[in-house]
């Protein structure tokens, strides 16, 4: 979801924390860090932050076998088209859902990419610019200890001041006429460690943020990211613990004409997103 170069981060590919009650100020130090864990949780507020700071700030100013490939060949068994061995594998998606959120993923390696690659695309829409909805997101992705350190310091972080910077209204609504585009599109995962209670899912997925609409400065653009959550196993499904971003991997931008607002605002209307399985 993070678009640009985020100010103030040094080329280390690590994510850099900001206290969220200044998100557009320079790099704080954090006090008093009583444990490496409280540290790592904190993590979360900003780095669901990092795609809207950088899109706010631009306006201000002006490999692993279990990744996820959908390739398919033209060949074909009889009457049957054949996949090559890229092609993308696994169970079914999960078909419930808590709160409008995809839940109740498999307890194994595949079930945590599943839900790597679920919880990228809900923390990624619009729904975290509101309050109410971003309560919901929060308590039903997180472990309640997560959850409840996060909630307080994310309604800090999403100030009217905040949302405004965005082209949005205190409440999170955008003006009559625009459309508010945020949305992540996970390219593919990898399981980077799994054990029954844990797991660690690298998502790479590509980020569309901006403002479409006739008077907007901001319009809508893309990002490539790499979102690494920390999963525990809890109450019968994957919960996130801690998460952080870093930039890329980036392909060669190709020399796709650039459409004009209103159709980015039609498409958003139209096309809507997937549960993602692996």
């Amino acid at each position: 979801m993070s678009l640009g170069d985020e100010p103030g981060y040094p080329e280390t590919g690590q994510t850099r924390t900001r206290l969220p009650d200044d998100p557009y100020g320079g790099a704080s130090r954090r006090g008093g860090r009583s444990s490496s864990r409280s540290l790592v949780t904190v993590v979360g507020v900003v780095v669901l932050l990092i795609a809207a700071i950088a899109f706010a700030n631009r306006g201000d100013g002006d490999n692993n076998d279990s990744s996820s490939t959908t390739t398919t060949n033209g060949g074909t068994n009889g009457s049957q088209p054949t996949t090559s061995p890229t092609s993308a594998t696994g169970t079914k998606p999960v078909e419930t859902k808590t709160n409008g959120i995809p839940s109740g993923f498999a307890h194994t390696e595949q079930g945590a990419e599943s839900a790597a690659a679920n919880y990228s695309v809900t923390l990624g829409s619009t729904g975290m610019f509101t309050t109410d909805s971003r309560h919901r997101i929060v308590n039903g992705l997180y472990t309640s200890a997560a959850a409840g350190k996060l909630q307080t310091a994310m309604d800090a972080a999403y100030s009217a001041s905040f949302l405004s910077k965005l082209g949005l209204d205190a409440n999170g609504n955008a003006p009559k006429g625009s459309t508010f585009v945020s949305r992540t599109v996970p390219v593919g995962t990898t399981a980077e460690q799994y054990t029954d209670s844990n797991a660690k899912v690298s998502v790479w997925y590509v980020g569309l943020i901006g403002m479409s609409g006739t008077s907007s400065t901001n319009p809508v653009t893309t990002t490539w990211k790499t979102w690494t959550f920390d999963l525990q196993w809890a109450d019968g499904d994957w919960k996130i613990s801690a998460d952080t971003q870093m930039d890329g991997p980036a392909p060669v931008p190709g020399d796709d004409q650039a459409a004009a607002s209103d159709e980015i605002s039609k498409a958003v209307e139209q096309y809507g997103g997937f549960t993602y399985a692996r």
